[in-house]
């Protein structure tokens, strides 16, 4: 750890702050933890971290998870990806074929039977490779999502690099229980 997470007890504003950042009754995790060491940034991060894992954004929560998923994996972020596949995999209906997948394999994987789902993780690849989407994935893209939605999964994707980065460069601990990478290596 470069930056060590805080620990309880908290002071009464943080840990105000940090619950209203978790479901309720779940403990805050030790992204938000470090996150809080800068009260003014992980309060103003919570706003916009809210509205991506909300029902206001413009995907729905499987296509929102994929996207979080495999962006995180391609960051090479073992912690949120983690997190998410804990919390949200099952929910959404990954199967582990899938989540392997995200974790190591290609859009054209035959576990991807949707083309809006292979559709999402080619943006996140192109994205995370070039920092731009070539005209013909944008054409494809927008058969299968609407402009709202595609500045939702632009944004998502660069969310999700930074949070990635934040999280790698500080070095938080893995969380307890959530899934590691080579829970979902291909067999050999």
């Amino acid at each position: 750890m470069r930056i060590e997470p805080l620990e309880e007890p908290f002071e009464e504003k943080t840990g105000t702050l940090l619950r209203s950042m978790m479901p309720p009754g779940v403990p805050p995790i030790a992204l938000f933890r470090t996150f809080a060491r800068n009260p003014a940034m992980a309060e103003s991060m919570h706003g916009w971290g809210s509205y991506e894992l909300s029902k206001k954004l413009s995907v729905d929560m499987r296509t929102r998870e994929i996207v979080i998923d495999r962006t995180c994996a391609r960051c090479g972020c073992e912690y949120e990806w983690g997190v998410h596949v804990a919390f949200f995999a099952e929910r959404v209906g990954l199967d582990p074929t899938q989540i392997a997948s995200l974790t190591h394999g290609a859009p054209a994987d035959p576990c991807w039977n949707s083309e809006a789902d292979r559709l999402a993780i080619r943006l996140v690849d192109t994205l995370h490779d070039t920092s731009n989407v070539a005209d013909e994935l944008w054409e494809a893209l927008a058969t299968s999502f609407t402009t709202e939605q595609l500045l939702d999964l632009t944004m998502l994707v660069g969310w999700y690099h930074a949070i990635s980065f934040a999280a790698r460069a500080t070095q938080v601990p893995l969380e307890a229980g959530a899934p590691r990478f080579r829970d979902f290596e291909p067999a050999s």
